[in-house]
């Protein structure tokens, strides 16, 4: 049975191994570390890992308090490099009484742009986030993931298996002893060992999945070891999957660095358009602006403070980490979401650990 997690990597002499079996001449890898986990994850996960309500959930007005100081010094900073850059002369030669207001103007109209942009970035979500697509990575990546995941969803099981072999060997057992009591054929041991050996595993497994549902036999109301266990198993499953994969900093790496990263800085870049116009209007400042810059600069000034946001914001979102965390909850939401699936879709959970290589675990 260890052998269905261990070794997490190859281990032996690879002189030759079909693609995604554990074992190779000469050596093994865990059943589960060489499963195809962008097949298993995709196949099986998709209810766990909707999530687009939990994170709508997040208000946009708290974020934007919680990065508050830090936002106001990243946008003091930014406005000082793009003044030192487009209009070095202009900019010094103001008094810093005028400098200050700028700031003050920037920074009450930076709260609402940022409150638009997580307001519009969050009715989007889907869009910045495949929150599915970064679980498999993980994944993936880690395949120590993937085994303590099924480690800790079927950690029951995985001990039922192993017990079994007891009684289920000793019931085949008694019937070998018959046999062998009448007939003592030189081929009944052998053949009686792979039969009990084959027996045994493959009744274990069946007795853990199955029925799916509740089913009356004769004074008893019988259901698969596993399928009995559904809420407890929601919890381990909840519990390691937002420990190790789905914590906040990890959602906010996968936006910034995602595979829908792009989508999340042009999204970024427009609201950062639109604050620049804001803050420039607040102020009359615009005709002044165009005038000494010309129409192009200005707009290429306005791109710039767009791109140094998209640089700088990264480095200040840290601030909201506490609030999101208890906003999202997200362990109550797979916890919740896995309890209500029906046995035919929470069986996945599990089952596609011993599915993919079943004869091999047998």
């Amino acid at each position: 049975l260890e052998m269905t997690f261990r070794p997490i990597d190859f281990f032996g002499i690879e002189l030759f191994r079909l693609k995604d079996q554990p074992w190779g001449l000469f050596g093994w890898q865990g059943i589960i570390p060489c499963i195809d986990g962008q097949h298993l994850f995709r196949s099986h996960y998709d209810e766990a890992f909707e999530c687009a309500g939990a994170i709508q959930s997040i208000g946009p007005e708290e974020v934007q308090r919680s990065d508050g100081s830090r936002r106001a010094a990243m946008i003091d900073e930014i406005l000082e490099e793009v003044g030192m850059e487009y209009m070095p002369h202009i900019w010094k030669d103001l008094p810093q009484d005028v400098k200050d207001e700028v700031v003050v103007v920037a920074d009450l109209t930076s709260s609402n742009f940022l409150t638009a942009f997580m307001a519009d970035m969050v009715s989007h979500i889907e869009d910045v986030i495949d929150i599915k697509e970064m679980t498999v990575s993980a994944c993936v990546r880690e395949r120590r993931l993937m085994v303590k995941v099924f480690k800790e969803c079927g950690d029951k099981e995985f001990n039922f298996i192993r017990h079994s072999g007891f009684y289920f060997g000793f019931l085949f057992g008694c019937i070998q002893m018959t046999i062998w009591f009448f007939y003592t054929g030189s081929w009944i041991l052998p053949i009686a060992g792979f039969l009990v050996g084959w027996c045994t595993n493959w009744l274990a497994l069946k007795v853990i999945f199955r029925p799916l549902y509740p089913t009356k036999f004769l004074c008893w109301t019988v259901q698969g070891i596993f399928l009995k266990r559904q809420k407890e198993v929601s919890e381990a499953f909840a519990r390691v999957a937002c420990v190790e994969v789905l914590h906040v900093k990890a959602v906010w790496e996968a936006i910034f660095t995602g595979p829908l990263h792009k989508n999340f800085f042009a999204m970024l870049r427009a609201h950062a358009i639109v604050f620049t116009e804001e803050l420039v209007g607040a102020g009359g400042l615009k005709p002044f602006a165009v005038a000494a810059l010309g129409a192009d600069k200005y707009a290429e000034m306005k791109e710039s403070i767009a791109h140094k946001i998209g640089e700088k914001l990264p480095s200040i979102i840290d601030q909201s980490y506490q609030y999101m965390t208890d906003a999202l909850d997200m362990e109550y939401t797979i916890n919740d979401r896995m309890t209500k699936i029906s046995a035919e879709e929470f069986e996945g959970v599990l089952h596609p650990a011993f599915q993919e290589d079943e004869i091999i675990l047998i």
